[in-house]
């Protein structure tokens, strides 16, 4: 299907290496922002871990950060700097229960170009895995679970939903958003090799098509330490489930333009919204099981 003329938002999205070095981390992903802000990117997108993958649960601990911590002033600075939209997937979080809890948050932080918090989602699928002989993840034994789904913020790429790497498993939650107005949906990702090669492209194309959105995956790729590799492939796919941006190995960014007259016209064309039968979902069996005795 052809897209629309005329000028279009671009956005940026970003694939790097994490490692358990902060300042490393924050040197690389700045260089990233700043490159795609002079090629004139509005929304720059970073993968979950953007601020480190730490080598083990009690080191990732350690390392997190409260929203207004360091760290996140450093960003704040930089998306102000620059002039840009910045979408920072999976900021390892500390909150006020942390004294009793012991636990973080998996925190998807939005800012705006003056450098304000548009909105913080906290991951609400933990990934918990057992992969034999390849992959073991428990995600819950160190991270509490968000407890909402945020509603779509306007950017000028856009209606901006936000989800965390394990969430593009649940078709409910990107549904949801689309419902709620979404354009974009976002998995910051930090996929392993085992899953991201098996699933990775083809989930992400899958909720593009169900919900009519761009879906923009920023991801981590390569060795983060002795311990981990990420499996990469940061891409963008369009309305009609075609990749249309892709970075190739390493570190690096991938640019898309959105183009929201191509998306209407994708939803016009085969307006699945408007033939959703609420009525139905969610009553599998229970006539049934009311007219037993």
């Amino acid at each position: 299907m052809a897209a629309s003329l005329g000028p279009k938002p671009l956005v940026a999205v970003g694939q790097v290496t994490s490692t358990p070095d902060k300042e490393q981390n924050f040197s690389g992903c700045a260089a990233l922002v700043r490159a795609a802000a002079r090629r004139g990117a509005c929304l720059v997108f970073l993968p979950e871990g953007f601020d480190y993958i730490g080598r083990d649960s009690a080191q990732t601990l350690s390392l997190a950060e409260s929203l207004d911590g360091d760290l996140m002033v450093r960003y704040s600075t930089l998306a102000r700097d620059c002039g840009v939209w910045l979408s920072l997937g999976g900021f390892h979080e500390r909150r006020a229960d942390w004294p009793s809890t012991q636990r973080i948050y998996n925190c998807h932080v939005l800012l705006d170009p003056t450098g304000r918090l548009a909105a913080a989602y906290r991951k609400t699928h933990l990934c918990d895995v057992e992969l034999e002989g390849r992959v073991t993840m428990k995600e819950s034994s160190f991270t509490n679970p968000g407890t909402e789904i945020v509603p779509p913020i306007s950017t000028p790429a856009g209606m901006l939903g936000l989800s965390i790497c394990y969430d593009l498993r649940f078709p409910e939650i990107s549904l949801a958003l689309r419902h709620a107005g979404a354009e974009i949906l976002t998995y910051p990702s930090a996929f392993t090799f085992p899953t991201g090669s098996a699933h990775w492209e083809v989930l992400l194309r899958a909720r593009a098509i169900e919900t009519q959105c761009y879906v923009v995956a920023a991801a981590q790729t390569g060795r983060n330490h002795e311990g981990r590799v990420s499996y990469g492939h940061t891409l963008v796919a369009d309305p009609w489930g075609a990749v249309v941006a892709q970075c190739s190995e390493g570190p690096g960014l991938c640019y898309a333009e959105i183009d929201l007259e191509y998306l209407r016209r994708v939803r016009r064309e085969i307006p699945v919204q408007s033939h959703r039968r609420a009525d139905l979902y969610g009553t599998v069996g229970l006539q049934a099981a009311l007219s037993v005795p």
